[in-house]
């Protein structure tokens, strides 16, 4: 896919992994939408970058009438849609027993309404508007869905039960979806990023800081959000990836704490 010129959806677009990965996109041409439900940073975002390329949609992913609204603008205001990344997520730290007592099951439920099911839900729903694309090559291309899980989806730590679980269900969809998806010529991938630098990192100490760098492999620091958009811009552009779930983690595996 040639990314000059697509339209890109994404979701959590307004900090973090989805703020790089819609800079990226737009360095290479393309216009984004952003989903999130975070307005002011959205609304700043688009007045930096231009509201010509970019725009700012308020999109609760486990609210299908706010998905289906932002959608539909997307649509009346490009006509298409060709990519979907989905960052939208929570991260809880719970043990499945712990001093208080068992796991809230309402906060379970939570953590899998949003990372879950909310990245099930925006996925069927632009699924559903790449479908009726005109098709961008001779094999019937329409379009690419890129999912984020985690590391803790292969190697959950202490506390991460509820967090592991959404991001082993990402996991675990990515290939069926991709197979569903085949004939209308969408393609579904899935990142699973390990350390990556993004702002919840800069409250930590310096020293918290390098003692996560050292347990990376090579090379011996965190990742950066650029990094994962890198791998998202070249998901979209190489048509051949597809079904496939890619760590981004500097070799690292996580031990249980």
């Amino acid at each position: 896919m040639n990314i000059s010129g697509k339209i890109a959806v994404v979701t959590g677009g307004a900090s973090g992994l989805g703020e790089a990965t819609v800079r990226a996109y737009l360095d290479k041409g393309a216009k984004v939408a952003i989903f999130d439900m975070d307005a002011g940073r959205g609304a700043m975002l688009v007045d930096e970058l231009g509201s010509e390329q970019l725009s700012y949609h308020k999109v609760d992913v486990t609210d299908e009438k706010t998905i289906k609204t932002a959608i539909a603008a997307v649509m009346k205001m490009h006509g298409a849609l060709h990519i979907c990344n989905n960052f939208a997520g929570i991260a809880v730290g719970m043990k499945t027993l712990g001093r208080d007592g068992p796991h809230s099951l309402d906060l379970y439920k939570k953590v899998v309404e949003v990372n879950l099911i909310g990245t099930f839900n925006v996925a069927r729903l632009v699924a559903e508007q790449m479908a009726l694309n005109e098709p961008f090559d001779d094999l019937g291309g329409r379009g690419v869905i890129i999912n984020t899980a985690s590391v803790a989806a292969f190697e959950g730590q202490v506390g991460q039960v509820a967090y592991s679980s959404t991001k082993g269900g990402i996991v675990g969809m990515t290939l069926p979806m991709a197979r569903d998806l085949a004939q209308q010529g969408i393609r579904v991938n899935t990142i699973a990023p390990g350390l990556i630098h993004t702002p919840l990192f800069d409250g930590f100490t310096d020293e918290v800081v390098e003692s996560l760098s050292a347990a990376v492999v090579n090379p011996k620091r965190l990742g950066r959000p650029s990094e994962v958009a890198h791998l998202s811009v070249f998901i979209a552009e190489n048509d051949y990836v597809n079904g496939e779930c890619i760590r981004l983690d500097g070799a690292i595996r996580l031990q249980p704490r």
